[in-house]
């Protein structure tokens, strides 16, 4: 048999390290991405639950006036407990006879630190019809 002189397989089936090191750079990349979205869907979902709680809240106080809390022209504010505060206001847009038409407002808030006001908020408004002040 002859031999030839320098001839070598055409692959000897690996990679250099260059390829390797870009191989780990792409999947470290692709890994990033996924965290981010697996974080991104996680605060949506704090968002999500904190916004229908303020949303409960919210409207609780709004079935409250005129059930129990008589309409009349004020603002009133506290703290519902669990960070959320409320507001309520109350103002009166028409006069009737003995009755009052009332644009009301209830605004739930919350501390959240990924908004660059660091709190976040929902509106309410209705309408609520009441007696005039002074009328029994």
């Amino acid at each position: 048999m002859m031999e030839v002189k320098g001839t070598h397989p055409a692959s000897e089936g690996g990679f250099t390290l260059i390829e390797v090191l870009i191989a780990f750079i792409i999947v470290a990349l692709a890994l990033g991405v996924v965290y981010r979205g697996m974080l991104d869907g996680v605060a949506a979902g704090h968002v999500a639950t904190a916004t229908r709680e303020a949303l409960s809240r919210a409207r609780s106080h709004l079935d409250a006036i005129g059930h129990g809390m008589t309409p009349s022209a004020f603002t009133q504010s506290g703290e519902d407990g669990h960070h959320f505060h409320w507001r309520i206001t109350m103002t009166p847009l028409e006069h009737r006879g003995g009755t009052v038409l009332y644009h009301v407002t209830v605004t739930e808030s919350w501390p959240d630190a990924f908004t660059l006001s660091g709190q976040r908020a929902v509106t309410l408004s209705s309408l609520c019809s009441g007696p005039a002040e002074g009328t029994p």
